[in-house]
C-alpha cells in the first residue's frame, strides 16, 4: 500500500508541469500568423464598378482583365493605325495597380517587327490605359493591397 501512495505523490508532483501556463509573446504569434500567409494570393483581385457583381474570384479577375484589354483595344482600334507590312503581335503589358488603385504601367514587352511598324505604339498603349474606368485595389485580409499583372494585348493589322 505503502508503494502506491509513494507512486500516485510521485505522479501528482511530476504531473503539476502539465499545468504550467506558457508565456506566450504577441511577436511569436504575429511571426506564426505571418509564416501561414500566401503572400502571392489575395481575397479579392482589383476591380471595376461593372465587375462588382461577379462573385467568385476567378470571375472577378476575368472581368478586370477582360475590361482592361477591352479598353486597350477600343483605344487602338480609334487610332486607325496604318501599316506597310501585317502586324501580328502579342504585347505584354506588366502593370501595377496600388492600393489607392492608380495604375501603373512597369513595363511593355514588344516585337522588335511591331515597333519598326508601328513606332509610336507604346506612348499608343500608355494612352489607352489612362482611359481605363476608376479601379478599386485588391484587397488582402481586409486591407487595400498593391497587386502586379501581366497583361497579354493582341495586336493584329492587316
Amino acid at each position: 500500500m505503502n508503494r502506491i501512495v509513494c507512486l500516485l505523490i510521485l505522479l501528482f508532483a511530476t504531473s503539476c508541469n502539465y499545468f504550467e501556463k506558457k508565456k506566450v509573446y504577441p511577436e511569436d504569434l504575429l511571426e506564426e500568423e505571418l509564416q501561414t500567409f500566401n503572400w502571392n494570393e489575395v481575397d479579392t483581385y482589383p476591380t471595376f464598378t461593372d465587375c462588382e457583381y461577379m462573385t467568385s474570384k476567378e470571375d472577378s479577375k476575368m472581368c478586370f482583365q477582360n475590361t482592361l484589354i477591352t479598353s486597350v483595344n477600343q483605344f487602338l482600334e480609334a487610332q486607325n493605325l496604318v501599316v506597310s507590312n501585317d502586324v501580328n503581335d502579342t504585347i505584354t503589358l506588366k502593370i501595377k495597380i496600388d492600393n489607392l488603385g492608380l495604375l501603373e504601367i512597369e513595363s511593355i514587352n514588344i516585337q522588335p517587327e511591331t515597333i519598326q511598324e508601328i513606332p509610336e505604339i507604346d506612348s499608343l498603349l500608355r494612352q489607352s490605359l489612362q482611359h481605363v474606368p476608376k479601379i478599386f485595389p485588391a484587397i488582402k485580409r481586409g486591407q487595400q493591397v498593391t497587386t502586379a499583372f501581366e497583361l497579354p494585348v493582341i495586336v493584329r493589322i492587316d
